[in-house]
């Protein structure tokens, strides 16, 4: 009786369980590929209804809590700006602020006067657009709810006095008292004939916070790195002008220089209470 091979045996073993171990190798692979093609549909998926939701929030800018409706007197593309000073001067200073942000504030008590120096004397026209930067990165409304009341006081004329009064009772950035009408309400008692009524039901009604969001849409998609912006005919000023910094004595040469041989302005419709 022959003797069975050993060698042979094993070897037969090995090729079996080698082959299951291909086998085993293709079905994880086969899987892998199953998952992968689902993980695959799933972000395709993702990034279209990403894709619908932001274009469909972009068809008009606002975030559909209400009408847009634009403060009295309110000028340029989409009634976005509101203008202080002689409509006809010769150079125009554009100024993106967010209520609730510290650096404009500062920005405000440096160059208050001089602007407004500028300004009454025919100089130059002030654009002012309102964003919302702080209620984004810090929660809150009070960048909002701020915009909104200014946009009141523009309704009956008093945006430039209103606008001074917020900035000087500007609370600590994280602080989002703004976020209370009352606290704006009672600001308004520190501008004459501003605490009526009618400017309660706008702030209380959030009357204009549909033209506010637009107007912070329009500052997103703009480009710009940041509040406060300033722009001296479309150039950017601060914190510098080129290699020069910005300062009331350097912001009032930049003026004059671009407006060598022309003459002030003198056109100062003032907006109709609406």
């Amino acid at each position: 009786m022959s003797e069975k091979n050993p060698e042979g045996n094993r070897s037969a073993r090995e090729r079996l369980a080698q082959q299951r171990e291909r086998d085993k190798a293709r079905e994880r692979r086969r899987r892998t590929l199953i998952v992968s093609a689902a993980v695959v549909g799933v972000l395709a998926l993702a990034a279209v209804i990403g894709l619908i939701a932001a274009n469909a929030g972009d068809d008009d800018g606002d975030s559909g809590a209400g009408p847009v409706v634009a403060p009295s007197g309110a000028t340029g593309k989409d009634e976005l700006t509101i203008p202080v000073g002689a409509s006809d001067a010769p150079s125009t200073l554009t100024i993106w602020e967010d209520f609730r942000c510290p650096v404009c504030a500062q920005f405000e008590t440096a160059f208050r006067d001089t602007i407004a120096e500028l300004a009454d004397s025919g100089q130059i026209k002030v654009e002012y657009h309102l964003a919302t930067i702080i209620d984004g990165n810090l929660g809150g409304t009070g960048s909002l709810r701020a915009a909104n009341a200014a946009a009141c006081a523009q309704d009956v004329g008093k945006f430039p006095a209103y606008h001074d009064v917020l900035y000087s009772n500007q609370p600590a950035e994280a602080d989002d008292a703004f976020g209370r009408n009352s606290k704006l309400i009672e600001l308004a008692g520190k501008v004459e004939g501003l605490d009526t009524p009618g400017f309660r039901s706008c702030v209380e009604s959030g009357k204009h916070d549909s033209w506010v969001t637009k107007s912070d849409t329009a500052f997103r998609n703009g480009g710009f790195q940041g509040t406060p912006t300033a722009l001296l005919n479309g150039v950017s000023v601060f914190p510098t002008k080129g290699d020069e910094q910005i300062s009331p004595e350097n912001l009032k040469k930049w003026v004059a220089e671009a407006n060598k041989g022309k003459k002030p302005g003198t056109a100062t419709p003032a907006p109709s209470a609406s």
